[in-house]
This record gives structure tokens, C-alpha cells and sequence, in this order.
């Protein structure tokens, strides 16, 4: 009995060596906002007040186009994954993104409450706060969800539906990103609020991106950095773990002209999902991205953007 008392403290001890040599190693406190803001906005960067919110947010362009397109992006992710959609789009467009709450700058929801219908109706609040009536929706991954959720909800305000990779659909993931794996995981995900390995971030990225030699270091510090932002990461535990509810059975209701695009090599919402959408939407066009992940417009932007300037019926695009 003393023997086994004494191998249990021993365990014990070397459990709780490791466990403070892992928080010193890689916990990582957060960074305050205003450091953020100085590297993460621009001239073109603003702040609404959005359900006790201050939403970040970029409009550019031609501020006489009276349907803009806004771009909403996905989990983990922020306002900067469009940058280069946004330099092009904004030279014949009025072009709006923002970083939707639990990411980016915006920080968490005041109510923790992550589901997609409190997402649609942000959306709303915000679309609203800029007097926006009527826009072209663009969504990526969770951000393509909202849209099209969005566009059962509010038909009036959506001319047009452009979904990348969106989720919705139950999958079947051929590959999931580690921080997606820990944070569905009981108890390991509570670690993630206070250790967050640079490494695991840049495992995250790259399983998502088809050619890992885009993964570039400013990326992964973008990713790591906005993540440590104060709230995010309970936030994206609490997005994560929000059970889903099945509102795909209703896709077949939106009827406005809706482009799919979709990366070839996308891992994570694999290409069957795709078809999913092509079957059930009436009015769709769907475009298969060869050698590309799940972030079309991030991994491969301009490849990505020349079907939706086709779509949208432009003609200019330019690195």
C-alpha cells in the first residue's frame, strides 16, 4: 500500500512539473487591444456599436454603389483574410467586411451566445447601423453559413449569394486543424483559454491551406495575435461546442442568383458538400478551385476572385 501511495506521488509530481512547464513554455496572456489596433487597422478601419459591441470594420470604395458587397469571413479567422478581394473589388465597388464577433478585433458576444440565428441577426443590427437596404453577401466557412442563413431570413436584402466553402451541411472532414480537434475535446479545450502554442496555430493554418508554402510567418503571427485578443479564445471554444441546428433542409428556398465556389482540396468541408448546395439551390452556379484548401480568396485570391468578377459581371482584375 506505501509502495503504491509513493508511485502515485511520484506521478503526480511529474504531472504537475509538466503541467507549469507547459504554461510557462506556451501560455500566453493576452494582448491588449490597443496594441492590437495599432497593427491590425488601417485608414480604412472603423467601429460601430453593435448590441454593446464596437464591431471592426473596413468600407471602401465607390460609396455610390447601392449595393454593396459585403464579405464575411470564417471561424478563427478576421476581416484581413479578403484584403486582396477587397484592394481589387473596391475600384468598381463599395466593398464592406468586418470582423464578425468572437474574432478579430470585435471581441465576444456580451451574451456568449454563438448560434447561427444570434449571428444572423449581428448581421442585421449592422447592415442596419450602416443604412445598408439591399447587398451582394459574400461568406466563407462559417461566414458562408450566416450568408446564406441570412438569406432565408432577410430575402429582401440579399441580391445576390456567393458561398465559399460555407458550412452548413452535415460533413464527413477528410482533415480537421488541431485547434478545432482540442477545443471539441472535454477538458483539453479548457486549456486552450490560457496555452496557445504558436505552433498548434500554424498546424491550424496550414491544414486548411492545400499548398503549406503560402503559409507565411506574418500570416501565422495575424492569426495567433488577433486570437489572444481578450475573450476570443472562450469565445472560440463556446462557437465550437453551439449545437447546430439543421436549417439546410430550407436551402432550397433561396432563390436568388448564388454562386458556389469551392476548393478542390478542401479537407475540412470536403467538395461533396458543394454539391450538396448545387443540387438544392435552383438558381446556382458552382466552380470547382483545383490545388486549393478551404480559404480560396486567402490561399489563392486572385485565381479565386476571377469567377466572382464574372459572376458579378466586371471584367477587371489585377494582382
Amino acid at each position: 500500500m506505501k509502495y503504491i501511495i509513493k508511485v502515485l506521488k511520484i506521478i503526480l509530481t511529474i504531472t504537475i512539473l509538466v503541467t507549469i512547464g507547459i504554461v510557462l513554455l506556451f501560455g500566453h496572456r493576452n494582448i491588449p487591444l490597443n496594441e492590437l489596433k495599432a497593427k491590425y487597422t488601417n485608414a480604412a478601419s472603423s467601429f460601430i456599436s453593435v448590441n454593446g459591441m464596437d464591431v471592426h470594420f473596413r468600407d471602401e470604395g465607390n460609396k455610390n454603389d447601392s449595393i454593396p458587397i459585403v464579405l464575411i469571413h470564417g471561424t478563427a479567422s478576421s476581416l484581413h483574410t479578403f484584403d486582396t478581394w477587397t484592394n481589387n473589388l473596391k475600384k468598381t465597388n463599395r466593398v464592406i467586411r468586418m470582423d464578425l464577433p468572437a474574432f478579430g478585433l470585435t471581441g465576444p458576444f456580451p451574451d456568449g451566445n454563438y448560434s447561427i440565428h444570434h449571428y444572423t441577426s449581428f448581421l442585421k443590427d449592422f447592415l442596419m447601423g450602416l443604412n445598408i437596404k439591399e447587398c451582394i453577401l459574400v461568406g466563407n466557412s462559417l461566414g458562408g453559413q450566416i450568408a446564406w442563413n441570412f438569406t432565408l431570413e432577410q430575402p429582401e436584402m440579399v441580391e445576390k449569394l456567393i458561398l465559399i466553402d460555407a458550412a452548413g451541411y452535415t460533413k464527413v472532414s477528410k482533415s480537421v486543424p488541431i485547434a478545432f480537434k482540442l477545443g471539441q475535446t472535454p477538458m483539453l479545450n479548457k486549456l486552450l483559454t490560457y496555452i496557445t502554442p504558436r505552433f498548434m496555430v500554424r498546424a491550424s493554418v496550414e491544414n486548411v491551406y492545400f499548398d503549406k508554402s503560402k503559409v507565411t510567418d506574418s500570416l501565422v503571427d495575424r492569426y495567433f495575435e488577433l486570437t489572444l485578443r481578450k475573450g476570443n479564445r472562450q469565445a472560440f471554444l463556446d462557437r465550437l461546442n453551439i449545437t447546430a441546428a439543421k436549417t439546410y433542409t430550407n436551402i432550397k428556398n433561396i432563390k436568388q442568383p448564388t454562386l458556389i465556389l469551392w476548393g478542390a482540396k478542401d479537407f475540412l468541408i470536403p467538395m461533396e458538400n458543394a454539391y450538396k448546395f448545387q443540387e438544392d439551390l435552383p438558381n446556382s452556379t458552382l466552380i470547382i478551385l483545383e490545388n486549393i484548401g478551404h480559404t480560396p480568396m486567402e490561399e489563392s485570391p486572385i485565381e479565386s476572385l476571377k469567377s466572382l468578377v464574372i459572376f458579378l459581371g466586371s471584367t477587371q482584375v489585377k494582382e
